[in-house]
Order: structure tokens, then sequence, then C-alpha cells
């Protein structure tokens, strides 16, 4: 059963430096046309299941004009949501206006993710971003006035010439924000990003798992869980969204480049403007072997800090987690823990996660 959506809205008042997600250039004129092939691949695609997590992704949605995000969720009323559907919505600081979110809660939207990156101005500079660390904290004041409590803010970190004294002000000001859900990602600089072809560089590798050290003990001594590579939430606020990525469940993708997972069908959209405007939504089908599946499975399922439950592995493949790839090996060498109802990343081996999960690719 699939009950999850995810919608991509490409349009930024602002490219930022460091990103390779498809986005163009807010223009009106595109807007309207975009939202209209929106809606035709949603009536042609959607096949009434219950909702109960919806993402509105980017791009920056909160880059759409007042009447166009009203057009927008209009589109969405098209789907059948929970009662306790988590709707949540990307915004960044220098887009979100009172009106905006008025009528996000008035759209049943509850959770948003704001996109803060730095606090820094030197590096907010670095980055593209076009707001400061003053608007961040008005915004995220003005959300809580309208009674928002689920909220997320990004971090980028392991910037070139960052040091850890100012990742550490980076952390105690999002901290100062008294949100929810913090995600945190290394910079990794992507092909066709501004910051590719002014040929910048990552840091030094021992500096970037210092950093990674340094955020994870200190979100946790705050009440953040870790739940996932990336993601630290107070308890009851992990993204229900993201888990169901991470368990590899099914969800749809709606709008330019969006990835989609239906039984036995991963899908992927296409990037081209000119194509999605001319219904030409799916640029690639990749049909699922059971082996890619549990491939799929074990890769997603490791990235959550608590690891795979092998009940739940168990009822949802019948078959035992144990059985497959070289987890027993894995396991004597220490690299994943069994525990009695789980087996998952050694904590000590997160950062270099990717070591492991390479085992999990193909068979």
């Amino acid at each position: 059963m699939i009950s999850s959506v995810y919608i991509h809205i490409p349009f930024c008042s602002n490219i930022c430096t460091y990103c390779n997600f498809t986005k163009f250039f807010y223009d009106k004129s595109r807007v309207s046309s975009y939202l209209d092939a929106l809606e035709n691949e949603i009536i042609k695609r959607y096949q009434k299941e219950e909702i109960k997590t919806l993402y509105i992704g980017g791009g920056t949605p909160s880059s759409l004009q007042l009447e166009e995000l009203q057009k927008l969720f209009q589109i969405i009323k098209k789907f059948k949501l929970a009662s306790n559907c988590e709707f949540t919505i990307e915004v960044n600081p220098e887009s979100l206006t009172e009106e905006k979110i008025k009528l996000f809660k008035e759209n049943k939207v509850n959770r948003i993710s704001m996109g803060v990156e730095s606090t820094n101005p030197k590096f907010l500079k670095y980055l593209g971003r076009e707001h400061d660390f003053q608007l961040v904290k008005e915004k995220i004041d003005l959300l809580k006035k309208y009674q928002f409590k689920n909220i997320n803010v990004d971090l980028i970190y392991a910037l070139e010439n960052e040091t850890i004294k100012d990742l550490e002000k980076d952390i105690d000001n999002l901290l100062s924000l008294d949100v929810p859900h913090i995600s945190t990602y290394s910079l990794i600089i992507e092909e066709h990003t501004k910051l590719h072809i002014l040929k910048a560089k990552n840091i030094d590798e021992d500096l970037d798992y210092e950093m990674y050290k340094l955020i994870t003990k200190k979100l946790n001594s705050h009440g953040y869980k870790h739940y996932e590579i990336s993601n630290f939430s107070k308890p009851f606020y992990e993204s229900k969204h993201n888990l169901v990525y991470w368990n590899n469940d099914y969800y749809y993708g709606f709008g330019l480049s969006a990835a989609s997972y239906i039984p036995n069908k991963r899908l992927l959209n296409t990037s081209s403007f000119r194509k999605y405007l001319n219904q030409e939504y799916i640029e690639e089908i990749e049909e699922l072997r059971d082996n890619d599946i549990l491939s799929y499975a074990l890769i997603l399922g490791f990235r959550k800090i608590d690891g795979i439950n092998k009940k739940d592995f168990y009822d949802k493949y019948k078959v035992d987690i144990l059985s497959l790839y070289n987890i027993k090996e894995l396991i004597k060498e220490k690299k994943l823990i069994n525990t009695t109802s789980h087996i998952k990343v050694s904590y000590d081996k997160i950062y270099v996660e990717n070591d492991i999960l390479i085992n999990f690719v193909g068979e």
C-alpha cells in the first residue's frame, strides 16, 4: 500500500552554490504551467490511497507567490489525507511571510523544514544564501506564534576554511531556536554546482570526522536523539516521511526529477521542463527482483541508528536477515551489532557507514 507522497517544486528566488537538485530561477509564467502539469500527473498516477505523510520539497516551495501556493493547495486536495497525516513543506527564511504561514495553517500543513544551513555571515555568503541568523530567529518565532511546533532546521558543515569553533557556534545558535528536529549534512561538492565550477575544496577528512563527533555529542547532550545518520530529534519528533524512505516503504513522487517506489519498481521522473509539460513524466523505470528489494532494504534500513528490526524484516520479506549477504561476518567483525530485536551498525562505525553498506550492493 502506498501511503506517502513527495511533491517537487523546482523554483527558487536564488540558486545556492552547493545545490545540484533540479531547480530553476522563479519565473511566474513557468509556475502556472508547471502546476497544471503537476495536477495532470497526480490525476494520472494517484490511485486514491489514504496518505499518511506528504512532503513538499524543492527547490524552494516558499518562493511561490501566495496565489500560486493557493493553487498548489487546491491540487493537494485531490489526495485523501489521513486525519493524522504528517504534512511538511520546505521554506527559506527570506521567502517565508506571515501570510504564507497563515495559508499553511489553513491547509493543514503541520511540519516546517527550514533551510538555515549556517548562522555565520561568511559561510552564508559562501553557500549563496540570502538570509542572516536574525531573520531565521524572527521567522521561527513567527511560526511558533501560529502554533507550529514540529519544525526542522538544516545545517551544512565541513565547509572550506570552517573551524571546530565556527561549527560549535552554529550548533549553539541552532539550539537557541528551541526546535525539535535538526538535520546536519557534511558538504559534498557536486558536479554542476557553482562550488564545483569555482574549484572549491573539501576539508580534511580527519577534521570532518571531528566535526561529526562534535555534532553528535552536543545534540545528544541537549536531548536530541540521533536516529538516522544525518538526523536528530526530540522524542516523538522523528520525520515520519523520511522514515518511509529508510524503512523501504512505498511512496509516490510527483514533479520534476521526483522518485517513486511502488510495488516491484523504482521510478524516476524527467528533469526536463519541456518533457514534463508534455506529460512525459517518467524518465527511468527500474524493475526490481527480490534480491534488489532486499538490497535496498538493508542499505536504507542501516542508515537508522537503531538499525533494522529482525521480526519486522521477516514479516515483511519472509527472509531471515541473518541469512543475507555477509551479515554474520560483519557481526563477527563488530561492524554490525546483533541485539535481541535489531541488527544495527556499530555506533563507532556510523561515520564510515558507506564502507559497510557497500557490502549490500547487488549480489
